[in-house]
């Protein structure tokens, strides 16, 4: 399996080749653009290629797993995803069912996995024993959150823990050669109570702890990104890839619920348009294709490095996203 680092490194080296000190004269580099290129469907020139990733959740029920990992899974892994993600439930308490995930992820399917971690009810040593848990997968790739406290609340650390995402960043750094990416939020965390700016500066610290590349939560407007990613790397100077998370809406209660929780915004078009859907769940889900296409086709336009879908664990929307864009 990879280090997420290196694929965004070589497909970013492919779309802009360097000239003197760059990735022609970096054999590394130079081997990974390789083998991205090599990797990708030949109508699909490497130019034009994002890094397309998915990210999967645990699922609660016996069923759920049969249907995630013999159903959802395969018909997603057609579209040729760069790597796939697992969340980690609150508090860790998915932590057993997610390495199975990305274990199968792995050795099944032979995607690069990207194993979530968060620093909610885990101390330093319990951390410690998690990494070395994912490095005997073979898993390369770690997301690490703070994290929500499990039943919401304020976030508390635990003795002999973390209380910034920053500080994991910084102990995973530490402990081994793991690619670690991060959470960004182009409006601001919920947390920050309004002020994105001082949410955007903590992502910074981050950065600046040894993560090697963002990925934005879910988002409806892009001019939201656009002002996050012109902040970030515009003026705090953030050079690693700032990837947006898109989510194809499957219902408007269900997006509805999500937003609640992640303090992110529906635009009042969009809050209109799914009022009119009401609970025709079929018809949102079409309309929420077009427009995560839409989404995805200005923000390709914007030059992003990538594309994160939050699958929700339904293959249709976001494959017909991709077949949509040209990119599956």
């Amino acid at each position: 399996m990879r280090f997420i680092r290196d694929i965004y490194a070589a497909r970013m080296a492919a779309k802009q080749p360097a000239c003197g000190a760059g990735a022609d004269s970096d054999p590394d580099i130079a081997a990974a653009t390789k083998l991205e290129a090599d990797a990708m469907d030949p109508n699909t020139p490497a130019q034009r290629r994002p890094v397309i990733s998915f990210e999967f959740f645990p699922p609660k029920t016996d069923e759920g797993d049969r249907t995630l990992l013999e159903k959802q899974i395969p018909a997603l892994s057609q579209a040729k995803p760069d790597f796939c993600s697992v969340t980690y439930g609150a508090g860790g308490s998915t932590r057993d069912k997610t390495l199975m995930i990305v274990d199968r992820l792995q050795r099944q399917h032979n995607l690069t996995a990207l194993a979530h971690l968060t620093c909610v009810n885990h101390t330093r040593d319990e951390v410690r024993a998690l990494l070395e848990n994912i490095r005997a997968l073979g898993c390369k790739n770690i997301l690490a959150l703070r994290g929500d406290p499990p039943g919401g609340g304020e976030f508390r650390p635990v003795p002999g823990g973390f209380e910034f995402a920053a500080q994991l960043v910084q102990f995973i750094r530490e402990s081994g050669n793991f690619s670690i990416g991060v959470a960004g939020f182009p409006e601001g965390h919920i947390a920050c109570k309004g002020d994105k700016y001082a949410d955007w500066r903590h992502l910074r610290e981050k950065v600046d702890a040894g993560a090697d590349f963002v990925i934005s939560q879910l988002f409806f407007d892009n001019a939201d990104y656009f002002a996050f990613r012109d902040f970030v790397a515009g003026q705090l100077g953030v050079r690693v890839p700032l990837v947006p998370g898109i989510v194809p809406i499957l219902s408007a209660a269900q997006i509805t619920k999500f937003t609640q929780l992640c303090g992110a915004k529906i635009p009042p078009p969009l809050r209109a348009r799914l009022g009119e859907l009401g609970g025709d769940d079929a018809a949102a889900v079409a309309f929420g294709i077009e427009y995560a296409t839409r989404q995805c086709e200005e923000l390709l336009r914007a030059g992003v490095p990538g594309l994160h879908f939050y699958t929700l664990n339904k293959a249709r929307s976001t494959v017909q996203v991709l077949k949509n864009l040209g990119l599956a």
